[in-house]
């Protein structure tokens, strides 16, 4: 279902781990320890998602509709039947464009600002 125009925007700005696990899922589905193996190595090890606080927040995303488990599974022989696999939901990427959109919009205010210009060739 499209969403009202609008509506994806109240919904931001996102909080920075749900960010990061949207962006972990937006080139396909992962289990929880490749989220957190991805979100990890993207970040330098600055962003860690331990497993309790993930699939809190993966739950909280699979409710608001971000995520979804997906039935996509790799090769038996590299799978664990044990592992969930989440994917990004057409109303999550609509929900992940409009954050980086926000975000793209306050570097670019924040690069053409003199004062930051200024403190950059102090």
């Amino acid at each position: 279902m499209p969403d009202k125009p609008g509506s994806v925007d109240r919904l931001l700005p996102l909080k920075p781990k749900v960010l990061h696990i949207l962006l972990a899922v937006a080139d396909g589905p992962r289990h929880g320890y490749g989220i957190m193996q991805e979100v990890a190595g993207r970040t330098n090890g600055q962003v860690r998602l331990w497993p309790a606080a993930l699939y809190g927040l993966l739950r909280e995303l699979e409710k608001t509709d971000f995520i979804v488990e997906s039935d996509k599974r790799p090769a038996a022989d590299e799978d664990d039947e044990r592992r969930r696999y989440f994917a990004l939901t057409p109303h999550g990427k609509r929900v992940l464009d409009a954050e980086v959109r926000r975000l793209e919009a306050i570097v670019t205010h924040a690069r053409s600002s003199r004062a930051l210009r200024k403190a950059a060739r102090a």
